[in-house]
């Protein structure tokens, strides 16, 4: 299992990268081998601000459909459109080609309340 230590991660399985003020969201690695085969993602579109846990969009497998909450607060800036036509890019690389979503960031100090790489071992018991 590949969990990075440079993210931040949520009990929902959500990943968050920030770069100054803005941020990369995805899911983790753990996720989408849970999932399984990824056939579709479902987002908003850009420009839509959302508050942190609000459902921000769902992401569909082969036998589930799951959704997708939001780390932190933030208007979304870019969907990632490589996944619109690769959607399997989140089984084959889920922190590198595919991420979800770019967000400004609303909030900084709602990363405080993510977890840490090591946290988040923990929570899914690796």
């Amino acid at each position: 299992m590949n969990i990075l230590e440079n993210l931040k991660y949520t009990k929902d399985h959500e990943w968050i990268k920030t770069e100054g003020e803005e941020a990369l969201i995805g899911i983790t690695d753990f996720a989408q081998h849970e999932l399984g085969d990824i056939v579709y993602v479902d987002v908003p579109s850009e420009g839509s601000t959302l508050e942190q846990e609000e459902v921000f969009g769902s992401i569909e497998a082969v036998k589930t459909v799951s959704d997708l909450f939001m780390p932190i607060g933030g208007e979304i800036l870019e969907l990632n459109e490589k996944i619109d036509a690769n959607p399997a890019l989140i089984n084959t690389d889920p922190y590198g080609d595919g991420w979800i979503i770019k967000i400004k960031i609303s909030n900084p100090d709602e990363l405080n309340s993510l977890l840490s790489a090591d946290q988040y071992k923990q929570l899914i018991g690796v």
